[in-house]
């Protein structure tokens, strides 16, 4: 049997006003499979496929292989020229038996509302009706008919953090192989909850709704079972969270689950969703925390989601309140690390921090500092334990207010407590962790941390799902509307 497999993904903010070009993918590379793949926490689903075809005595071909930092829209001509080569590579190589894809779901390109339905409906037509083609997507997806209709099989991740990958990996391999030799033939049921939010998985609820798909994949005749929760800072019609099973041939089993799936989702809504604190409600109670570190994450300057990662809203309240032992980071500021490191270890200076990227990022700040530690690739674990680089970085303290402030080179959110330790800060010993983060530093940072309390400040990312100015994406959708399965439910507004 003859595989294809190829990776192209980034997530979109399209209200983000940092375009995502050619240096955003090459800041993590971009490899080619003919050459021989690197390992990277990228490639790593591709290589464990490579593993299994050469056990099972299969040739596999690997195209582009990719990834950018989410931000705003991906370049239109540099979309067009990963998916053309993508392509070009499928059709020259070929024929294939099965097609495998790392996508991410939520990509969006000048010109192109939807990327992964666009490359699969393309993919389609190069390799033709019978060979079976496979993606996996993050579960902060956009699941387009283009997609589904292109696909025989969509698989998301199932939790978040995203902890399973390789496991969904996996699963698809497994899965479209037996597709390509026809001894399964997957049908989709479909569900659409008309939902706009975020859900972290470690939630009760939320826990045993996950749990709960996999005890329906172990029944004989279902094959997979997907909760793809949607992106919510994507304005494109398919911004929703929906449920996707999978059965063997049967399509009205498929659509009976999917939609009674969809209902459970549903009736939890009001526990599951995602509800922040605002900044001052948040320090309000880090003044009346019992002993311990108390860890708030910025939610609203997370670069995980498109953010730019150098907003001072927070950073400038602890200032003003007077709040100390106090450490935030990473703090996106190329200039500012530049700085410190030509002033070296040490050093005292007047330093603006932050504030650059756009107007979501507040104003600069203008603070008098002490570098406290400096290194060239500050690296940290992220939440599948692959490593990933802020690159240079800077410790700094602010004088006077016992704050510290880790600046870093790379946009990167904060995984782990290595953004601060990694530089001799120790954050453990501290009041209070301003993480720039949603939910993958949760599993890292728990250990140390007293009580997590999520922020919903200002920023690029909006916290309230009501307030989200979508023109493409209608409005018909809860929180916005009680009821967006009613006839005319916008109007109670």
């Amino acid at each position: 049997m003859r595989i294809f497999t190829a990776a192209l993904m980034t997530e979109t903010n399209t209200f983000s006003p940092m375009p995502t070009g050619w240096a955003a993918f090459e800041e993590f590379g971009i490899q080619r499979g003919r050459d021989g793949l690197t390992p990277t926490a990228i490639t790593a689903p591709l290589l464990m496929w490579q593993a299994a075809a050469e056990r099972g005595g299969h040739e596999i071909f690997h195209s582009v292989v990719t990834f950018a930092q989410p931000s705003g829209p991906t370049v239109r001509t540099v979309y067009e020229t990963l998916r053309d080569e993508i392509l070009r590579d499928a059709a020259e190589q070929g024929p294939f038996d099965a097609v495998l894809l790392l996508l991410h779901g939520a990509m969006v390109a000048d010109g192109y509302d939807d990327c992964e339905g666009d490359l699969l409906t393309r993919m389609r037509a190069v390799v033709g009706p019978n060979v079976a083609i496979g993606a996996e997507l993050d579960l902060h997806c956009h699941v387009s008919k283009a997609m589904t209709e292109a696909a025989d099989l969509l698989i998301t991740f199932k939790e978040y953090p995203h902890t399973d990958g390789m496991e969904r990996a996996q699963e698809l391999y497994d899965l479209t192989l037996a597709t390509a030799r026809g001894e399964v033939r997957p049908t989709l049921g479909l569900h659409d909850c008309r939902m706009v939010g975020l859900y972290f998985t470690q939630a009760p609820r939320m826990r045993t709704f996950v749990d709960g798909m996999g005890m329906l994949e172990a029944q004989s005749d279902v094959l997979s079972v997907s909760l793809a929760h949607g992106f919510p800072w994507a304005d494109v019609a398919d911004n929703s969270a929906k449920v996707l099973v999978y059965t063997d041939g049967d399509a009205d089993q498929a659509g009976r689950l999917a939609r009674d799936l969809g209902q459970t989702f549903w009736d939890m809504r009001d526990d599951v969703a995602f509800k922040g604190v605002g900044v001052d409600e948040a320090l309000d109670r880090v003044e009346v925390a019992a002993p311990g570190l108390v860890v708030l994450a910025d939610t609203a300057d997370n670069t995980g989601g498109g953010a730019p990662g150098d907003s001072t809203f927070i950073l400038a309240r602890l200032l003003e309140r007077g709040i100390g032992s106090a450490a935030l980071g990473p703090l996106w500021d190329p200039v500012a690390v530049g700085l410190c490191h030509e002033a070296g270890v040490g050093a005292a200076l007047t330093l603006r921090v932050g504030g650059k990227a756009c107007a979501a990022s507040g104003a600069p700040l203008d603070l008098k500092v002490r570098v406290r530690g400096l290194i060239d690739e500050l690296r940290t674990p992220s939440y599948n334990a692959d490593y990933v680089t802020l690159g240079a970085a800077a410790w700094i303290e602010i004088e006077g207010a016992d704050v510290h402030v880790v600046l870093c080179a790379r946009r990167m959110q904060g995984f782990s407590p290595m953004v601060f330790t990694e530089l001799g800060l120790d954050v453990a010993a501290l009041r209070v962790a301003v993480v720039k983060t949603y939910n993958h530093f949760y599993a890292a940072f728990a250990p140390i941390a007293a009580e997590i309390i999520h922020v919903a400040g200002p920023g690029a990312i909006m916290g309230d799902m009501t307030a989200i100015p979508f023109e493409r994406r209608s409005l018909d959708f809860w929180p916005r509307c009680a009821d967006p399965f009613a006839e005319g439910c916008l109007r109670g507004l």
